[in-house]
């Protein structure tokens, strides 16, 4: 266990609390014989405006108008260019070597690949969870959530009245949610309006039985908080800020478990990772999060 206890464990969602998006994502993108990596290259390369990433900060409504924009943001020729002669150009020499001749750009539909990404976003954890929970019942620590989100719209399967309110979310102390601050990581405001989220919760509960026993009075800094995420990107950007990280592999989230064992010895033995899963992530959906980490795996 670390010397310095932390006062806050801070989860992102997607790829962490619930099933990973990439896996749909490269399925996608095999079904339709492209190179693996394009939407997510796609997707990072519109940033900061692209109709994703309105829509995660909630600039946007999620409507026949978003899917149409992110469908042009997914079909641009130019992007679709220099991302198949840098794939084709790290393919030589290999069996999997690509054509010279840039192939026509794909046909992605925006919200079909949507669909496929969020078929599983309410599926928990089947590790994380379990720790969280633990972590919740030792009254230890203030459980909060920093989460890229989208809003579902009346009608949609994963619509809820009270966003807030639904089971995945209202587990943790705080929630800090993309779609409904205007803030999306890996910007530097969304862990700052973070940091002030998690001292205002341990302030205002500094007399709590947890909050005397933890020391919630003198409120959070950032060296109190540990966070959990899958994106090296966005985990850089925390450890700038100065936070505590954890990154959560594909398949592999037991050993961010065993590192929250490590660092707080509050997780329970059931739930740690002395039976590994057989878990079977490909080597593309590896690559994908890499290109996602700016070509770099951060281990932080």
């Amino acid at each position: 266990m670390a010397d310095k206890q932390p006062k806050v464990i801070l989860f992102d969602i997607g790829g962490v609390c619930v099933s990973s998006p990439f896996q749909a994502i490269l399925d996608y993108e095999l079904g339709l014989g492209i190179p693996p990596g394009w939407v997510n290259y796609s997707i990072s390369r519109t940033a900061p405006n692209g109709f994703w990433h309105r829509l995660e900060r909630g600039s946007i409504p999620m409507d026949d108008r978003f899917f149409t924009g992110f469908t042009k943001d997914l079909r641009d020729p130019d992007r679709w260019e220099a991302f198949y002669k840098a794939a084709q150009e790290r393919s030589r020499g290999t069996i999997n070597e690509l054509p010279e001749q840039v192939p026509p750009v794909p046909e992605v539909a925006g919200e079909r690949l949507f669909g496929e990404m969020m078929a599983s976003a309410d599926v928990p954890d089947p590790w994380i969870f379990p720790a969280i929970k633990a972590l919740k019942a030792s009254g230890r620590y203030i459980l909060a959530a920093l989460s890229n989100t989208v809003i579902f719209p009346p009608g949609h399967s994963l619509h809820c009245e009270d966003f807030f309110a639904h089971p995945l979310r209202a587990v943790f102390d705080v929630f800090v949610s993309s779609a409904h601050v205007g803030l999306r990581k890996p910007e530097p405001k969304m862990y700052r309006l973070a940091l002030r989220e998690v001292d205002r919760y341990a302030r205002a509960n500094a007399e709590s039985p947890s909050g005397k026993a933890n020391g919630w009075k003198d409120g959070v800094a950032a060296e109190d908080v540990v966070f959990l995420d899958d994106i090296g990107e966005n985990l850089r950007a925390a450890k700038q800020h100065g936070f505590r990280t954890i990154k959560v592999h594909l398949g592999r989230a037991y050993e961010a478990v065993d590192a929250l064992e490590d660092i707080t010895g509050s997780v329970d033995e059931t739930v740690s990772s002395t039976t590994r899963p057989s878990a079977s992530v490909s080597m593309e959906t590896k690559r994908q999060i890499q290109h996602l980490d700016n070509g770099a795996d951060a281990d932080d």
